[in-house]
């Protein structure tokens, strides 16, 4: 079963451009993971502060062992969320 995450970030005030460079950081690194499938991180055309990312895993067990990454505890938990004002995360699963 394919295990989707739906996050959204909001950066602080002027925060935001940190935010990115994090980011573009962490797809290259996700996206070496065995377990995902697919990492998009997304910039609101409307809001600058707005981000969001689209994730896929092979199944719940592989994101769960991306969240004890390196990669996962330097740049999101130690960089990125710092510098948030809002962190929001949902999970999906593909309907087929």
């Amino acid at each position: 079963m394919t295990y989707v995450i739906v996050a959204r970030w909001s950066a602080r005030v002027g925060e935001s451009n940190k935010i990115e460079e994090i980011l573009r950081k962490l797809v290259k690194e996700c996206r070496k993971e065995p377990g995902v499938l697919q990492f998009t991180a997304h910039r609101s055309h409307d809001d600058p502060n707005e981000f969001m990312l689209y994730e896929q895993y092979k199944s719940e067990q592989a994101f769960l062992d991306h969240q004890r990454t390196p990669h996962f505890h330097l740049l999101v938990l130690n960089g990125a969320v710092p510098l948030l004002a809002r962190r929001e995360r949902i999970a999906y699963e593909i309907m087929e």
